[in-house]
């Protein structure tokens, strides 16, 4: 018995770095995202400057889909604290 409410009590101390630790994972993995559309997107507009317009609105269009996807996930993981 005494066995089991150590085990409960040290998985409830673990339990609230999961938030944090998911929260820190999105924003890592959104930097990385939309560094590599940046990436992308000027290595396109290298080749063709005269689509420059329409490849920078794509690019804003997507970097705003993963922010809003990276947020989402902030949210939920704060939530589950």
């Amino acid at each position: 018995m005494e066995l089991l409410s150590i085990l409960l009590q040290a998985t409830a101390s673990l339990s609230s770095l999961g938030a944090p630790i998911g929260a820190a994972l999105a924003v890592i993995g959104a930097g990385i995202g939309i560094g590599k559309i940046g990436a992308s997107a000027m290595e396109a507009i290298a080749r063709q400057p005269e689509a420059a317009s329409d490849i920078r609105m794509s690019m804003i269009i997507v970097a705003a889909l993963i922010e809003g996807a990276a947020l989402f996930a902030i949210v939920v993981c704060f939530m589950a604290l």
